[in-house]
């Protein structure tokens, strides 16, 4: 507004270019700074709330029977809750009103687990992730890895085989530990940034607990940039899920099955040697 009444000599035009805003948001300002007489603080943020704002719209007699079937069936869903309640009273109900009935009783039937959900989703909306299509993908080598872990289960035994696959190149890279902690995950990176002798740019996971903690650490300490996966979004990762197939059916179910680490994973890199630099990749030509 000052320079609109000094250097602007009172053309809009030339205001809104030297502020690379349109004239549209120019005079929304001006008119609101006008109408106030020239207040200084009427052009200070202002809420953008709605001016009506929805009410509550289940009746006393609905939150009544709703609360009556859900404690009388407390893991039924929100959509047989429904189905039971037009069945028993005759009136039709949305699922997005059970919904909001059980959320405001907390009408759980593991109430810590409830609380613990909450807030496990407050902290990822306070720290949202970076998706992977958030990234545009180049074709170098060691721009971007994806990772993801393959679960083992032999006579109530389980083993996991961290893998690796490099975006550009369809390097490929595993190693079976005998748990899935953070630290085996930020071991295995490790082994994999040495395995290529040059720096990781990026890298995909999904939401598994094993890429978090002392793997956070080491992707920091590498220097390494964090992308997920969309949940029950396979497309996202196409390269290591194929690679995943391939090394349980080309090999591992194919007698090589151990479940010692320190047996198995000398006889893995034999044939990672040979998916490497013998196998032909057809993606590759």
């Amino acid at each position: 507004m000052v320079f609109y009444y000094t250097a602007g000599k009172e053309n809009a035009s030339l205001t809104a270019q030297h502020f690379g805003i349109s004239r549209k948001t120019f005079y929304k300002w001006f008119k609101r700074f006008r109408d106030s007489k020239y207040n200084v603080q009427s052009l200070v943020d202002q809420s953008r709330a709605p001016h009506h704002k929805r009410n509550w719209e289940v009746t006393l007699i609905q939150e009544e029977r709703i609360r009556r079937l859900r404690k009388r069936y407390p893991y039924y869903g929100k959509r047989k809750l429904k189905a039971l309640y037009e069945k028993e009273y005759s009136e039709e109900i949305s699922t997005w009103k059970i919904e909001r009935v059980i959320r405001r009783y907390k009408l759980y039937p593991d109430k810590k687990k409830a609380e613990k959900t909450a807030r496990k989703r407050a902290r990822a909306g306070q720290k949202p992730k970076k998706r992977i299509i958030q990234l545009v993908k180049e074709g170098s080598p060691c721009f971007l890895f994806q990772l993801d872990t393959i679960v083992i289960y032999w006579n109530n035994v389980k083993r996991y085989i961290l893998t690796a696959v490099d975006h550009a190149t369809r390097l490929g890279y595993a190693r079976m530990y005998k748990n899935k902690s953070s630290r085996s995950a930020a071991d295995f990176l490790y082994r994999l940034r040495y395995l290529v002798n040059q720096p990781i740019e990026n890298l995909q996971t999904d939401n598994g607990s094993e890429f978090a903690w002392e793997f956070e650490i080491a992707t920091a300490k590498l220097g390494i940039q964090r992308y997920f996966s969309r949940v029950k979004t396979p497309k996202d990762n196409p390269e290591i899920e194929r690679f995943n197939q391939t090394l349980e059916y080309e090999w591992l179910y194919n007698f090589n099955l151990s479940l010692d680490p320190e047996e198995l994973n000398p006889r893995l890199t034999e044939w990672l040697i040979e998916y490497n630099f013998n196998r032909p990749h057809q993606s590759l030509a």
